[in-house]
């Protein structure tokens, strides 16, 4: 697979004039095992998002029905066309992925799929609101396989009472089952990155795990990990300054829990019954 080949790179990006950007964490996937494991988790249409010079575009075009490639640098277009004219089923999309009406998008794009799935090597500082934005989109995406920094891996997947579990984590439990695939050290990239990286599985739920009102619920995560070193009681008040401390703690009482506990102790089914007394409150 040339497009995984360093020299190849190298070369190619200097006879079109195109440089690594940093702004837009530009680190190019060089062995090929791990390009085939990411695809091998496409439906049969995908939303790629930062293809790049196309090494995972085209072997999503291999294993695809339909591909959507969305690229934010607009100099590198020329190489991602080239490495890809030989697929014609794809289509190369010139923008930034968070402007984007992703639910529109995948109306147009992929009727007559059965399935659409994302696959992404996300850029390091785009990785949170890209995830959220696919996850909160209606898209009806079937999964979410991105790889991203190795820490970010470990906090999306752990579970409550762990310490990397936080606001971001229960959040995104709302909408999909996220799931550790494999790691990938920093030297299967070029250039190579400060830090190890992970493939993370997001298995999207086709209706919410609990019924509760979601902007409510939303509201108390954020809430419960504002100030993550302090109890709940106290946390809380940063997003319902109405209710003071002693309804605050009869609320977390009526839920269920003792007054101290502290937010990362707390599951998705647990915030979504605090949610639901203050809703009634």
């Amino acid at each position: 697979m040339k497009l995984t080949d360093i020299s190849y790179i190298k070369n190619q990006m200097e006879a079109h004039g195109v440089n690594f950007k940093k702004k837009f964490g530009q680190n190019f996937l060089t062995n090929p095992r791990v390009v085939e494991r990411i695809a091998e988790n496409a439906a049969e249409g995908v939303l790629e998002i930062g293809p790049g010079l196309g090494v995972l575009t085209a072997e999503l075009c291999r294993n695809a029905k339909k591909v959507v490639a969305v690229e934010i640098d607009e100099t590198i277009i020329p190489l991602l066309k080239e490495n890809t004219a030989g697929f014609d089923n794809l289509k190369i999309i010139n923008t930034d992925v968070l402007k984007l009406d992703i639910k529109k998008l995948i109306d147009e794009e992929f009727e007559g799929c059965e399935s659409v799935s994302v696959c992404a090597n996300l850029p390091y500082y785009i990785t949170t609101p890209v995830i959220m934005a696919l996850a909160e989109s209606e898209a009806g995406f079937e999964s979410i396989t991105v790889m991203i920094q190795k820490e970010v891996v470990t906090r999306l997947c752990a579970r409550p009472g762990n310490g990397e579990y936080g606001a971001i984590t229960a959040s995104l439990s709302y909408y999909g089952k996220c799931e550790k695939l494999f790691d990938v050290s920093a030297g299967n990239f070029i250039p190579k990155p400060k830090v190890d990286s992970a493939v993370m599985r997001i298995e999207l739920y086709s209706e919410p795990p609990v019924d509760t009102d979601r902007k409510m619920l939303m509201k108390v995560i954020r809430g419960a990990f504002s100030q993550r070193r302090k109890t709940l009681v106290n946390s809380l008040g940063s997003e319902f300054s109405h209710l003071n401390k002693a309804e605050l703690t009869d609320i977390i009482t009526e839920a269920g829990f003792a007054p101290d506990i502290r937010g990362e102790k707390l599951s998705l089914e647990d915030f979504a019954k605090i949610a639901d007394i203050i809703s009634r409150s």
